[in-house]
């Protein structure tokens, strides 16, 4: 059954012209849907002096028919440091706190303004929750929270007084949420054992997935100015992107410039043969002396980041695709994965077999894939990858087989799920 009125309160902190996060895209996709469906969309989101870097360009992904109410916010290890240090609850629960007071006061604004049928928050900046729970509570709006990957586990967050408040605004969201969703198998078995008196259904699961709007027309784009190679570019060296953060700790390059610089001192591989290409790697400073210590500049290139669409246009350019995921996030799928899906190229897969981004690979099955932590298997992968671009023999997937992984198919089951809340609070 169709709700009669169709209002929701989106808050999220990522969304354009935020720049260099891949967490835009899932809010964007689903305000985008929901506008187009019927329904009267508001994100509540950040004033721009709250994002650390955006682009006046990414503006223009914005939907037309979305209301966007930007609400008082700073990055405390930016905007209230001195000397680049500052007071640890001003980080509680993450660096944008005063986004907490904006949010809740920019928000009830708006509800007295047009009250919505639904308020929906999501991570990965717990922020909005906090939000949507003060929200929530001041006025009995149904709340739908979009944790997307795990909050608290067992060694995250590793500060004790953040893994408090963690823990604390993921039982208010598990005692006041009509659902909560996640985007991952393991993330749903995780919740699903901590809660056990939760009803079944209460946790939802609607992974990430590809933009199709925005993908097809990239597509489109870069197969329109396709031109045959001129000569002397035809042995130029394959190009090996990762597109996005490279986080230190959660996907730790260490191993892998270790297994280009043996193989480069092997002379099994070299500069000629193969560029890897990191875009965007937000921690530019520290992985760059690691190259320059083992003497792989020549091949591991360090490149800032560019807008959304240009990253998109890259992916498609390239000769194969680096997606990388240590063992502490085996409950989690990064959204580059399914834009990796729907470019089609050859994928080479940093992870273990076992965990979820592994598994998907391996379903989808256009990749090679090696543990981040074993430099040795990372060398053999390497070895093998760059021997299947030279002998030509990758086959891509059908269109039909990459249209199941689109944003806009999950986009249709969280409209669904949005109206069945709205359905038994009406």
């Amino acid at each position: 059954m169709e709700p009669t009125n169709k209002s929701v309160l989106y808050i999220a902190y990522h969304y354009p012209p935020l720049l260099g996060s891949s967490g835009v895209h899932r809010s964007l996709a689903f305000s985008r849907y929901l506008s187009e469906n019927g329904w009267h969309t508001r994100v509540l989101t950040s004033s721009l002096k709250g994002y650390n870097k955006w682009s006046p360009q990414q503006m223009d992904f914005i939907p037309p028919d979305v209301e966007v109410i930007r609400a008082f916010c700073r990055n405390a290890a930016k905007d209230f440091s001195i000397k680049g240090k500052y007071f640890s609850w001003m980080a509680l629960p993450d660096n944008w706190q005063s986004w907490i007071l904006g949010g809740v006061f920019s928000g009830l604004k708006a509800i007295r303004k047009q009250r919505p049928t639904v308020i929906v928050s999501t991570y990965p900046i717990a922020s909005a929750h906090f939000i949507a729970y003060f929200l929530h509570r001041l006025t009995g709006i149904p709340w739908v929270a979009d944790f997307r990957d795990p909050m608290a586990q067992d060694d995250y967050p590793t500060d004790p007084i953040k893994k408090k408040v963690f823990q604390w605004i993921e039982k208010k969201a598990v005692a006041c949420c009509s659902h909560i969703i996640v985007t991952a198998p393991g993330a749903l078995s995780l919740y699903q054992e901590r809660y056990p008196e939760t009803d079944k259904d209460f946790w939802q699961l609607i992974n990430n997935g590809y933009d199709k709007v925005i993908l097809d027309q990239i597509e489109c784009e870069f197969n329109a100015s396709k031109e045959p190679l001129p000569l002397q570019e035809v042995c130029q060296p394959y190009v090996l992107l990762h597109s996005g953060v490279i986080y230190p700790s959660e996907r730790d390059p260490t191993e892998l410039f270790a297994a280009i610089a043996q193989l480069k001192k092997a002379q099994l591989l070299d500069a000629s043969m193969l560029n890897i290409r990191l875009r965007a790697s937000g921690h530019d400073e520290i992985f760059q002396a690691i190259i320059t210590k083992l003497d792989i500049g020549d091949m591991v290139v360090l490149e800032p980041a560019i807008p959304y669409k240009e990253a998109l246009l890259e992916m498609f350019r390239v000769d194969g695709l680096l997606l990388i995921q240590a063992d502490n996030c085996n409950y989690q799928i990064p959204a580059k994965a399914y834009e990796y899906i729907k470019v089609n190229k050859p994928i080479l897969g940093l992870m273990p077999r076992d965990g979820d981004t592994g598994l998907l690979l391996q379903q989808v099955g256009i990749s090679s894939i090696a543990p981040l932590n074993d430099q040795e298997k990372i060398a053999q992968a390497l070895l093998s990858f760059v021997s299947q671009l030279l002998s030509d023999s990758f086959v891509g997937l059908a269109a039909e087989q990459i249209e199941q992984y689109s944003r806009q198919s999950q986009a249709a089951r969280f409209e669904q799920l949005l109206s069945r809340v709205v359905n038994s609070d009406q």
